[in-house]
């Protein structure tokens, strides 16, 4: 019997300790990306939290100002 292998689901929001562990930096450094350099969040009270694709683009932008 073949085994069928259901499609990984990706996760709709990051919190700051998973966008932190993604980008190799601490969790202060994402609230300082937070607070100065625009890192789009999404507020559930007081928690924030990312878009992954939000993430990317943010990267990407980031990327070309250089």
């Amino acid at each position: 019997m073949q085994q069928v292998q259901k499609p990984s689901v990706q996760p709709m929001l990051m919190n700051v300790t998973q966008v932190a562990q993604a980008l190799g930096v601490s969790r202060g450094t994402v609230y300082q990306m937070i607070l100065t350099a625009n890192l789009p969040v999404v507020l559930f009270g007081r928690k924030r939290m990312v878009r992954p694709d939000a993430l990317k683009a943010w990267l990407q932008d980031r990327e070309q100002q250089l």
